[in-house]
C-alpha cells in the first residue's frame, strides 16, 4: 500500500544490507485519483534532492500531513507548502519579504527573482518566468493563495528553483499527470 509509513531497520556493511525489521506503522488514509498523482510528486522531490540516508524529521511530520490533506481533498496550495518547505529544510530557503538590498518587499511592486539571491525590484511590470508580483511573494511567505494569480506565480517561481536545484533533471511526475489530462 503505497504512503504508508514503515518502521524499517537493516544490519550490515556496504551499499547491500539485511533488512532485520518492516512494521506498518499506520494511520495513514490511502490516497487515490489525484491526490496520488500529487503524492507521487512529493516522493519524487524527495527521492530526487534529498542526500541519501539523511534524516528530516521536520519534513517527514510535515510530508505525513499533506499526505493527510490529500487525502481529503488534494489542493495545489499544499503542494505549494511543501515546496516551500522542502527547499527550506534543504538549506534553499527563499528570500520573499525582503529584497536582495534589504528593503521590505512591496505588494504593489513587481521583481525579478535570482536564484540563489533573491527578488530585486524592477521599474515596471516585468516579463519572463521569474517575475512575479510583491503580493505573491508575501502571500508565499504567508502560505496565502487565496488570490489565483499567486498560486500561478508562486507555481511558475517554484518549478524554476526546483528545476535549477535538480540540475536539469526532469521530474516524471509532471509528464505522467500531463499525459493523464490529455486522456
Amino acid at each position: 500500500m503505497a504512503f504508508q509509513p514503515l518502521e524499517l531497520s537493516w544490519a550490515g556493511k556496504g551499499e547491500v544490507q539485511t533488512l532485520m525489521k518492516a512494521e506498518w506503522q499506520g494511520g495513514q488514509p490511502l490516497l487515490t485519483g489525484k491526490a496520488l498523482f500529487c503524492g507521487y510528486y512529493l516522493n519524487e522531490l524527495l527521492v530526487n534532492l534529498l542526500p541519501r540516508e539523511d534524516a528530516h524529521p521536520r519534513l517527514f511530520s510535515f510530508y505525513a500531513e499533506v499526505l493527510r490533506r490529500f487525502a481529503l481533498t488534494p489542493r495545489e496550495s499544499d503542494i505549494r507548502c511543501f515546496e516551500r518547505a522542502f527547499l527550506q529544510e534543504l538549506g534553499y530557503g527563499l528570500l520573499l519579504l525582503n529584497d536582495v538590498n534589504g528593503y521590505p518587499v512591496d505588494p504593489d511592486g513587481f521583481y525579478a527573482y535570482e536564484i540563489e539571491r533573491g527578488p530585486v525590484r524592477l521599474d515596471v511590470a516585468g516579463r519572463g518566468p521569474l517575475a512575479i508580483r510583491g503580493k505573491t511573494l508575501i502571500d508565499l511567505a504567508e502560505d496565502d493563495f487565496s488570490d489565483a494569480r499567486t498560486l500561478l506565480e508562486a507555481k511558475q517561481l517554484m518549478r524554476a528553483l526546483i528545476a535549477h536545484y535538480l540540475g536539469g533533471k526532469s521530474l516524471e511526475t509532471r509528464k505522467i499527470f500531463m499525459e493523464y489530462h490529455e486522456l
